[in-house]
């Protein structure tokens, strides 16, 4: 088959732009055929674009026959363009249709395609994965995505108008952020590097000269976990503060939380109505307990976690099943949380940690962090690190590192609960776990 070029075409219009009060405008648009319906003397043709659908009509006997000839051979996700007029009817849901005078194949694709992108028929998420840029094209996966970026832009605006700068940070580093095996190594020139786990030493260091950063981008963990809700490689939002505690913090968070629903519900109507889902705005404050009172909610529903121990999954669901809403868990023993974590004064084997949670999952983790060199470096010990690998970071705290505090939120674990999705391979557009390394 002859393609055609784009030539001097531009299009005019997406489909969602062109309403019933155009009546006899004319317009060019494109897309990708996404079904074709042929009646006998008439034709029509979905042409599916990145913000929705519209119907091309063809009446055979009315349109000129070079316009019916490749009418004649299109196919599901030929990528097309249309010139045509504008038509009122009470025919489409939309009370639209686009009569062509003009269609230009642009190029072609298979006939049998390895996933239905109408969604009619489902496939199971690894055949999605395989095929994921054809998969992508399916509405509700893009509506996903597009509240995602929605998310991500009110993070951003609100971050901004509370006075954030936002960052740049490396992703190979010479020592791990977090400490443990969780790392991913590389030969960076002959030396051996690692892909960050975290911004979290540069950001603390940042706050020394630009007090409030953030900082989005992706980050890597060798977790050896294929859950639901575990990614090798995520993106991380990143908060740090000068001069903060981890209650400034919280309050900050729970703020950029509530700021970032009422932005999707307002402007993903659309979006969430595909996700057959229902956004809603959370009140704030958010609802606090601590390490100790959770403890004695899950013993009293028969599940018994000594005191120290981390709260597993299992345990976090049965929590959940009683708090249907975001919640901060705080006061946690100082050794289950990251060497950078500040102790409590005067009560040292608790720390000004806090984790952020939504029913069962765990969103956000974030505190107070250790200002004080040595303090620091007595954590790391207790750790079972080495200061000396250490040293370049340690470096700043003797040259007036302020009292500072953050957070970091997993972004695919927020759209999920944006998005109403189960799986957090569905929320990262290519995803990446200890099982899958392409597409």
């Amino acid at each position: 088959m002859n393609l055609d070029s784009l030539g001097d075409w531009v299009r005019t219009y997406y489909s969602s732009n062109v309403t019933p009060d155009m009546d006899g405008s004319e317009v060019t648009l494109f897309g990708w055929v996404q079904e074709v319906r042929d009646l006998g003397g008439i034709r029509f043709i979905i042409l599916q674009d990145r913000e929705g659908t519209l119907q091309v009509t063809i009446p055979k006997k009315r349109v000129a026959p070079e316009v019916l000839a490749k009418s004649d051979v299109l196919q599901k996700r030929f990528s097309i363009g249309v010139k045509g007029t504008v038509k009122k009817t009470n025919m489409t849901p939309r009370g639209i249709e686009v009569i062509p005078s003009e269609i230009r194949i642009l190029n072609i694709a298979a006939e049998q395609l390895p996933i239905d992108i109408t969604g009619k028929t489902p496939a199971n998420i690894e055949v999605r994965l395989d095929a994921r840029a054809l998969d992508l094209c399916m509405e509700q996966n893009a509506a996903a995505f597009r509240v995602q970026h929605h998310a991500l832009a009110a993070i951003r605006d609100f971050l901004f108008g509370k006075g954030f700068l936002e960052v740049h940070t490396p992703r190979i580093i010479a020592s791990a952020t977090e400490g443990g095996a969780e790392l991913f190594a590389v030969d960076y020139f002959g030396q051996k590097a690692f892909l960050a786990q975290s911004p979290q030493l540069y950001k603390e260091q940042l706050t020394m000269s630009s007090e409030k950063v953030f900082e989005v981008g992706p980050f890597f963990r060798a977790e050896l976990s294929h859950t639901r809700r575990h990614l090798s490689e995520f993106v991380s939002v990143d908060v740090e503060e000068a001069f903060a505690s981890a209650e400034d913090v919280m309050r900050l968070l729970e703020q950029v939380i509530q700021y970032t629903c009422k932005a999707v519900s307002e402007k993903c109507s659309k979006e969430l109505a595909a996700l057959k889902y229902r956004a809603t705005v959370p009140e704030i404050p958010f609802k606090r307990f601590t390490y100790d009172e959770v403890l004695a909610d899950l013993k009293s529903e028969g599940v018994d976690i000594p005191w120290g121990e981390d709260i597993s999954t299992e345990a976090f669901r049965v929590l959940g099943k009683e708090r249907g809403y975001y919640y901060f868990i705080t006061d946690w023993p100082t050794h289950s949380k990251a060497f950078y974590i500040k102790p409590k004064d005067g009560k040292p084997e608790l720390c000004e940690g806090f984790d952020l949670m939504w029913r069962w999952i765990e969103l956000v983790s974030g505190g107070t962090r250790i200002s004080e060199k040595a303090l620091l470096m007595e954590r790391m010990k207790e750790k079972g690190l080495n200061p000396e690998s250490f040293k370049y970071h340690l470096q700043a705290f003797d040259w007036g590192m302020p009292p500072h505090a953050g957070w970091a939120i997993g972004l695919e674990r927020l759209t999920m609960v944006l998005t109403g999705k189960k799986n957090i391979r569905e929320v990262a557009l290519y995803p990446r776990d200890q099982m899958r390394l392409t597409p």
